[in-house]
């Protein structure tokens, strides 16, 4: 029974490793020959475990090359959903103790990306930040805080919208995730005192998804 476990686990680590190697291929479509070197496995065992994969659609095969295939695109489109999920109760907390909108930011590419964002409830006004705003990874404090995870958080004023400012930190420790909490405001923030609350709900994120 242990020997069929470990059997199966490793079938499972290769197969991911492939899957794997097909998305990260420099060409559009790897040979088998490409593929086996990349997880260091023969071609027959390859062609093994591309059948798992084919039968879910995760990837389709062309002669002797392999693409991803449109189950790929099903589970992606699955994962905003439940980060969005998995951030709100971090993000409301967040927005309603220092009175701004809190936003969680992935980076998709060269770009930042909006994947959840939550208004507080008492304030006069605030930014009205919209779910899939898009903007350069390098700018806006969201932007640096994943593009400089080295510091506790990151600060900016006006680089994405005249006169709105920001506090953001990086979310550390999720294998695959580069993001940021952080939070935008119509007023001058205090990043010493804000700072702290974010990177707090920083970690709150990454603990939910982990």
């Amino acid at each position: 029974m242990v020997g069929a476990t470990k059997e199966s686990s490793l079938t499972l680590e290769r197969g991911l490793a492939l899957l794997q190697a097909v998305a990260e291929a420099e060409s559009e479509a790897p040979s088998i020959s490409e593929l086996a070197n990349a997880i260091g496995a023969s071609r027959a065992a390859v062609y093994r475990l591309l059948v798992p994969l084919q039968a879910r659609g995760l990837v389709r095969r062309e002669g002797s090359k392999v693409r991803l295939g449109l189950g790929v695109l099903r589970l992606a489109s699955n994962v905003l959903p439940q980060l969005r999920m998995a951030a709100n109760p971090a993000l409301r907390e967040l927005a309603e103790k220092v009175g701004a909108t809190a936003h969680l930011t992935v980076a998709d590419g060269t770009e930042a990306q909006a994947v959840a964002v939550v208004e507080p409830s008492w304030t006069a006004f605030h930014v009205a930040y919209r779910v899939g705003s898009r903007h350069p990874v390098h700018r806006g404090a969201a932007g640096k805080a994943i593009s400089h995870p080295g510091e506790p958080w990151v600060v900016s004023a006006g680089e994405l919208q005249p006169n709105a400012y920001g506090v953001a930190a990086p979310v550390r420790g999720v294998p695959g995730l580069r993001a940021s909490v952080g939070v935008v405001a119509l007023e001058k923030l205090d990043a010493d005192v804000i700072g702290p609350h974010v990177v707090r709900a920083a970690e709150e994120v990454a603990a939910a998804l982990k």
